[in-house]
């Protein structure tokens, strides 16, 4: 199995032609969509979609961390992470394949 990853504007160029849109409307219409998910989770809210999987803030607190290579303590401070949480539809989608 070859892994493949899916850049931005082969996704484009598929729902162009999917839609039937030029290029530059389907970019549009991509950049709405991950500019109001980020908005949203920069607001602190959830993202759902049903069968895919949902998008949540978590925090996390500052702690004493150690530079591996030095040793040396240093402070790591308090930060938000996006984590994902996968969609039954979606998980079972893809262990579909797994013999």
């Amino acid at each position: 199995m070859v892994r493949r990853d899916v850049k931005k504007s082969e996704l484009t160029e598929a729902l162009s032609k999917e839609l039937n849109l030029s290029i530059s409307e389907t970019a549009g219409i991509i950049s709405t969509i991950l500019d109001s998910m980020t908005e949203a989770l920069s607001n602190g809210d959830n993202i759902e979609i049903r069968g895919f999987g949902s998008i949540t803030i978590r925090h996390y607190d500052s702690y004493t961390g150690r530079n591996p290579k030095t040793g040396v303590e240093t402070v790591v401070k308090a930060k938000k992470l996006p984590f994902f949480k996968v969609g039954k539809d979606l998980k079972e989608s893809v262990n579909a394949g797994v013999k």
